[in-house]
């Protein structure tokens, strides 16, 4: 929709406006994990706000979040030019950066590949969109409900093979409930059947064995470290139990570093103001999550805790079309997605003004 606003203005006679106009052309680099969502979230604004869009999909999802795109663009009627499909890889992605005839660069994947893209970008004084990982936390005060907390705490870690930014890589529990959290989370692990998701099974395969030997290299380091192995931490081919950890501590890969499969370390605290350090101790900022049966105090905690999103009594794993999507620090640039939030990042503003009498100037 057309938004602005009518401005105030010193001078008498003068009308002024702050209209939204496009950015021009938006370069889109996409992930593979949810390749057709995260690629119409940013080609459906950005084209409704008047831009064009030069998409490049990853190279593991060239169909489902390109190609396809493009098809179904072109079936609606969306005038030739306006959208343009680039598959390949980092070479092609560093070309969109570069290109003088891109004007904004937005970017939804890893911390890493987003420093330097932002550090490119810069360089040539171009607009960029970071939407980028997270070491996200779930704290589970000491008032929780036990059997709502695992429930919550399976689904935030285990969701999509914890293939997602939002995936809580971090439970940090209240002392006085953690073994019960453990045994509780570790039962609903193995309960867990992991196979074809369209035979009915839990969870589905990793994406590839590169992503799968990443994680189980952080596994396997932090075990080197003292961390204990609860459930899980086995994998046949692509698929990947769901595992939980205790006996971590901050120092170890799986609690420094984003994990993104489906592991669950458990840390225990002694306080609420302990739960508050920890979990702000991260470079990422994307979201976390508060469990407690006092809702009053989960919004004081929440209010504690530095990241983009913070959700009491819920997942990590919320996301919704309208809402202001989007992370500090590591995490992104402060940038959100969803909703109105979409006009500030696919637009520019414009200050417009009309001098109704004549005006005189000293020369």
């Amino acid at each position: 929709r057309a938004v602005g606003e009518v401005l105030p203005s010193h001078s008498p006679g003068r009308f002024s406006l702050a209209e939204r106009v496009p950015v021009g052309v938006v370069a889109a680099i996409t992930p593979w994990n949810f390749p057709l969502i995260l690629g119409m979230r940013v080609t459906a604004p950005a084209l409704a706000l008047g831009n064009a869009v030069v998409l490049k999909p990853s190279p593991e999802t060239p169909l489902s979040g390109g190609t396809l795109l493009a098809e179904l663009l072109a079936e609606a009627g969306l005038p030739a030019g306006v959208f343009a499909v680039v598959a390949g890889g980092q070479d092609v992605g560093e070309r969109l950066v570069d290109h003088p005839g891109t004007s904004m660069v937005h970017f939804t994947g890893s911390s890493a590949v987003g420093a330097r893209i932002a550090a490119a970008a810069g360089a040539r004084l171009k607009r960029v969109s970071l939407e980028l990982g997270g070491n996200n936390a779930l704290l589970v005060l000491d008032d929780a409900d036990l059997d709502q907390a695992a429930m919550i705490g399976a689904w935030s870690a285990y969701h999509y093979q914890g293939q997602t930014c939002i995936t809580a890589g971090r439970h940090i529990v209240a002392r006085p409930l953690f073994g019960a959290y453990v045994d509780a989370l570790a039962a609903r692990a193995a309960a867990i059947t992991v196979g074809d998701p369209k035979q009915g099974a839990g969870l589905g395969p990793m994406v590839n064995e590169r992503q799968r030997d990443r994680a189980h290299a952080f596994l396997e380091q932090s075990i080197a470290q003292g961390a204990t192995v609860v459930e899980g931490g086995t994998y046949d081919g692509l698929f990947y139990r769901p595992t939980v950890v205790t006996d971590v501590t901050p120092d170890m890969p799986l609690w420094k570093e984003e994990i993104f499969a489906p592991i669950a370390p458990v840390l225990s605290v002694d306080s609420e103001e302990q739960a508050v350090a920890i979990a702000n101790d991260t470079p990422y900022g994307l979201v976390n999550a508060v469990l407690t049966g006092d809702p009053d105090r989960g919004l004081r905690v929440a209010g504690r805790l530095r990241s983009g999103m913070v959700h009491v009594n819920d997942s990590t794993c919320l996301d919704e079309a309208h809402v202001p999507f989007g992370g500090l620090g590591a995490s992104g640039l402060g940038g959100r997605a969803g909703g109105d939030a979409n006009l500030e990042e696919f637009t520019e503003r414009r200050w417009v003004s009309l001098q109704r009498a004549a005006v005189e100037y000293p020369y």
